[in-house]
């Protein structure tokens, strides 16, 4: 089965954890990932500047691991992202920042990227949100 996976929630939230683990076991499981799409809160775990406190498990990090040792495709929100500070290279010279924070394996990219990945995917599970 073909998932696409979209989280809402930041990387703080037990839901982010929840989504994380669904992904591992659904790889596990000979199922295929079409894409992870972050966003609203979400954007926070592609954030390079979140630091997790040393007695509590770094989503955040673990999500990044996740992504760039399995190669899979790891996209933010733009819209939602600049709302909340997270720039890549490019948006950070565009909006004029000192600095970027948002690391590889992340892209940004519009919710047209979402909508792809729900018409590509057998199932799109989504994680967190109001």
């Amino acid at each position: 089965m073909k998932f696409a996976i979209a989280l809402f929630s930041p990387p703080t939230a037990p839901s982010s954890r929840r989504a994380l683990r669904f992904a591992e076991a659904a790889l596990q499981g000979g199922h295929e990932i079409v894409r992870l799409f972050f966003y609203a809160e979400g954007v926070h775990s592609a954030s390079g500047n979140v630091i997790s406190p040393q007695d509590e498990i770094d989503v955040a990090r673990q999500w990044r691991a996740f992504i760039a040792e399995r190669q899979l495709d790891g996209v933010v929100c733009i819209a939602a992202a600049l709302r909340r500070g997270v720039l890549d290279e490019q948006e950070a010279r565009r909006y004029e920042r000192q600095a970027a924070n948002l690391p590889a394996p992340w892209v940004l990219s519009g919710l047209g990227q979402l909508h792809e990945a729900a018409q590509q995917a057998d199932r799109l599970i989504c994680f967190g949100g109001d």
